[in-house]
């Protein structure tokens, strides 16, 4: 069996490296062979993680994208990254659908909402319901949580399968924990687009810094710093090392804003952060409610105040803040397990 996958990023863009890449191994050693067309390249990433505009990659990847579309027939599936070509028309999906080549699309982000709730009208009217009809054209909708899944049946898809973002559990297991040290780490890991949800509790890490004497590791933020620079340490995201980082945290962190977009995001980072078993407060907002047990793996919150009352209440029982970790990585070692997820994958390409 033949496969090709059009994903968004190379395997440094995050969510192609989790929702494709990661894969791919489990796939081979099944007898399935896999090839991948990234739309945007390594060089995209870096410009944009260095703050740049890269227009000139954008239009490379349009154009590669294109040709890349004339050898579909090669193949005896498709699986297709969120859409074929951002804000444009669904019409190769469509065309895909009039000449029966087989596809499957996969979403870990409500990336609907960037067409139909857009600021511009234009694009709201002609663009509103592109992602469903690629839904409704596809055979397979693979979605990473019931908010895309809910929203591919609205839009008529013959088949709707649920598959979340997972992590190898081989990377994470075999670590070395980090030992408790005297100032407590409260961590994040994102990217730079992410960041802003850090920066939305600012006023929350200053106070614990100042009153316990925490420190603050943030990882991938890029450029972006926040205002104060006591006790924090910004440290560059590499593939490589991603899992010793998040072994130094004592608490993990997930803040996000409550608007339809974030009701589309699959609880990565903290899927991450439990995978290291590291106690987790997240934000009470989407896919966040499933991951999170209150009171056993982690909290939900819905304000400063309870940022920091939960944050506090961990660094104050270390002992407490352990046994979340501990019951969050069962959490993730039961749910959230690639070894597990594959298995449904490669079932879903045969069928």
């Amino acid at each position: 069996m033949r496969v090709v996958y059009f994903t968004k990023y190379s395997r440094q863009g995050a969510s192609s490296r989790l929702r494709s890449y990661q894969y791919f191994p489990k796939l081979k050693q099944q007898g399935i062979q896999v090839s991948v067309r990234p739309f945007f390249n390594d060089k995209y990433l870096s410009k944009i993680y260095a703050g740049e505009n890269p227009k000139s990659e954008i239009m490379k990847a349009y154009i590669r994208r294109f040709f890349s579309l004339l050898k579909v027939f090669h193949y005896d599936c498709i699986i297709i990254e969120k859409e074929l070509f951002p804000y444009f028309p669904a019409w190769f999906e469509w065309i895909f659908k009039k000449f029966k080549v087989k596809f499957l699309v996969d979403y870990d982000d409500a990336i609907f909402h960037n067409y139909d709730n857009h600021s511009n009208l234009f694009i709201r009217k002609y663009l509103g319901r592109k992602i469903d009809r690629v839904m409704e054209y596809s055979s397979c909708v693979i979605a990473g949580n019931s908010y895309l899944a809910d929203r591919a049946k609205k839009a008529g898809a013959q088949r709707v399968e649920v598959i979340p973002t997972v992590i190898d559990l081989e990377r994470y297991k075999n670590k070395k924990q980090e030992q408790l040290v005297q100032k407590p780490i409260i961590g994040w890991i994102g990217s730079p687009s992410t960041f802003k949800y850090v920066s939305q509790i600012e006023d929350v890490l200053k106070k614990l810094v100042t009153d316990f004497e925490v420190n603050i590791q943030i990882i991938g933020s890029g450029k972006n710093r926040l205002n104060f620079k006591k006790n924090i340490n910004y440290i560059k995201w590499e593939e490589n090392s991603e899992v010793d980082d998040i072994l130094k945290f004592n608490i993990g962190i997930m803040p996000l804003e409550n608007t339809d977009w974030e009701k589309g995001k699959c609880s990565y980072k903290l899927i991450q952060y439990m995978g290291c078993s590291k106690p987790v407060v997240s934000s009470n907002i989407g896919m966040n409610k499933e991951v999170i047990k209150e009171g056993e793996n982690g909290f939900l919150v819905n304000s400063n105040q309870e940022w920091y009352e939960k944050l506090s209440y961990y660094i104050l029982n270390p002992i407490i803040a352990s046994k979340h970790g501990s019951n969050g990585f069962l959490t993730v070692k039961q749910n959230f397990n690639l070894e597990m997820e594959a298995d449904k994958l490669i079932s879903i390409l045969k069928s």
